[in-house]
């Protein structure tokens, strides 16, 4: 509605960690027991396929490169 893009508006508050993937399903079931973490989830993961890119699955199966933001999308007012 606004034109803004979600993967470059300020989420914070938010953590991501990348890990192997032998711990993995460790790590979730750990951050899913805390009360703060309910909602975690795998989300990605890391390949030889794409070097230094990161590729974006969309919910109808399209993919797409999310490069890296060029600038400030929005003031940061915190």
């Amino acid at each position: 509605m606004l034109g803004l893009d979600p993967l470059y508006v300020a989420n914070e508050g938010l953590f991501v960690a990348i890990v192997d993937e032998s711990v993995s399903d460790k790590m979730l079931y750990q951050l899913k027991k805390w009360e703060h973490g309910s909602k975690a989830a795998i989300i990605g993961e890391v390949s030889e396929v794409h070097v230094r890119q990161v590729l974006m699955k969309s919910n109808i199966g399209g993919r797409r490169v999310v490069n890296m933001l060029a600038g400030e999308q929005l003031p940061r007012i915190c």
